[in-house]
């Protein structure tokens, strides 16, 4: 599987967009085999598993020009460089703790010739900026995430929906979301067709501003 599937979904890429998602491929199969970030298996179809799980989230919220977006516990990646393709006029910060994961997402970066990646290797509580939107793929249950994320949201709101997270979650939400009556959850399967996208969804939860 190649980025055709990501052109299927999002039709309207300009031609240096189309270039660097194909380029993704062959950048992580050859950093995958110095450090290993993606498994075996979902090196063979990382646009479907990896990048087009990733813009998913594009599909419940764009993100205007000049706006922020936290990406915790990016991995190689993903959601981060993704959407910063998607997106090539808002800013994002893509955080992790594993120093050979941002080694990773650091050569990417200039592989593709990114100018919209901000790259920190650290843990999300040491990240003193405020963003827009915090993004992530189920790093943890959303009460250690939401804790993690304290105090790193903007006050203003510059799109229609609050400043808030969207996470990337699968399976039964049900219990784990069940104290917060905010959230609004997605399934990826009413945008994707594909069958790995049949229990994925995203998961919007709106935050407060504190001071």
């Amino acid at each position: 599987m190649n980025a055709e599937i990501i052109f299927k979904y999002f039709p309207h890429l300009n031609e240096e967009q189309r270039t660097q998602f194909c380029q993704l491929e062959a950048l992580y199969q050859d950093w995958n085999l110095k450090i290993n970030v993606v498994s075996r298996k979902d090196i063979d179809e990382l646009y479907l598993r990896h990048v087009l799980h990733s813009v998913g989230i594009a599909k419940v919220q764009g993100f205007k020009a000049g706006s922020t977006v936290l990406d915790v516990g990016t991995g190689g990646g993903f959601p981060g460089i993704p959407l910063a393709i998607l997106f090539p006029e808002t800013h994002f910060t893509l955080v992790d703790s594993i120093g050979k994961k941002i080694k990773v997402v650091k050569e990417v970066v200039d592989g593709l010739g990114i100018k919209n990646v901000i790259p920190i290797n650290s843990r999300v509580e040491e990240v003193n900026d405020r963003f827009d939107f915090i993004v992530s793929r189920a790093v943890a249950a959303m009460p250690t995430f939401t804790f993690w994320v304290k105090g790193k949201i903007k006050k203003e709101s510059v799109h229609e929906r609050r400043n808030g997270i969207l996470y990337l979650k699968g399976g039964d939400l049900e219990e784990e979301l069940k104290t917060y009556k905010t959230a609004e959850i997605f399934d990826l399967a009413d945008y994707f067709e594909e069958d790995f996208f049949a229990t994925k969804k995203v998961v919007y939860l709106p935050l407060k501003f504190k001071g």
